[in-house]
């Protein structure tokens, strides 16, 4: 299945693809439908054929963004680090996400970097679940772009005050669940600047996968439908290039993971 959140001449609704086309369900939103309904379920509650449906950022309000790094043998590499033996974990807010087409406006002169990812969708409540458990547990996955502020990130040890900038990680534009998606088989995660390919890695690289990340932040807190979990970076990040080589006003950065979706997102440096 395909979830959404979409507008159309009637307002925003969570919805469902089916038909060749977007189909309402009761809720006013994706975040808000997982957490009254099972995924499962959703195709069920399929209501009436939406007109001209635009799809939006798909989970407004998750009670939780939970990002792991370093979790790409290259992008390991680049940064000049060893392997870890346990995730790399830090936090954002709900708002830090923007839409699919959104515009990233950030103030002039700061070291904004791109950084593709694939997002996993908690669909079930997960309290210390084992790797099985929190695979059963995925609701879907989505594509994600951890936009990093470099200069503001290298300030301290903690990635926290470069990662948390508000509306700077597009995510979207469809939740795909996961009897059509299998990142353990392997999908493609791609970013473009301009339209030059700048980073292009596989899932099947992962250090940690989707179910072993949900397995492990389960541990220390619980995870509940609606959640986002961003499983990391591949090689190619702007901080790596020599000389390092960051985003600039008018920008065009594109996110794509095939068999999900792209995102089209302009840079603004202006405020």
């Amino acid at each position: 299945m395909r979830l959404a959140t979409v507008t159309s001449p009637g307002g925003t609704t969570a919805a469902i693809r089916r038909d060749g086309a977007w189909r309402a369900l009761p809720a006013p939103d994706l975040s808000a439908f997982l957490r009254s309904h099972p995924v499962a379920g959703a195709a069920g509650l399929a209501g009436a054929e939406l007109v001209d449906a635009v799809p939006v950022l798909p989970l407004p309000t998750p009670g939780k963004v939970v990002c792991c790094g370093l979790n790409y043998g290259d992008h390991i590499e680049e940064t000049g680090r060893e392997q870890p033996a346990y995730p790399t974990l830090f936090a954002k807010y709900a708002d830090t996400l923007l839409g699919p087409d959104a515009a990233i406006e950030l103030p002039a002169g700061v070291d904004a970097d791109w950084e593709a990812e694939l997002a996993v969708v908690v669909g079930a409540t997960l309290r210390g679940a084992t790797v099985e458990q929190a695979r059963a547990g995925i609701g879907g996955y989505t594509v994600a772009n951890d936009v990093s502020i470099r200069d503001w990130q290298r300030r301290t040890l903690q990635w926290f005050q470069g990662k948390a900038w508000d509306a700077t990680t597009p995510l979207g534009p469809v939740v795909v669940t996961p009897d059509e998606l299998d990142p353990e088989a392997g999908v493609d995660v791609i970013c473009r600047v301009n339209g030059v390919e700048r980073q292009r890695g596989n899932t099947k690289t992962l250090v940690f996968d989707s179910a072993a990340l949900l397995s492990y932040v389960s541990t220390f807190t619980v995870l509940r439908p609606g959640d986002v979990v961003l499983t990391g970076t591949p090689g190619g990040v702007g901080m790596g290039m020599t000389p390092p080589t960051y985003l600039a006003d008018g920008d065009v950065v594109e996110t794509e993971i095939p068999g999900i979706g792209t995102l089209t997102n302009t840079v603004h440096l202006t405020r």
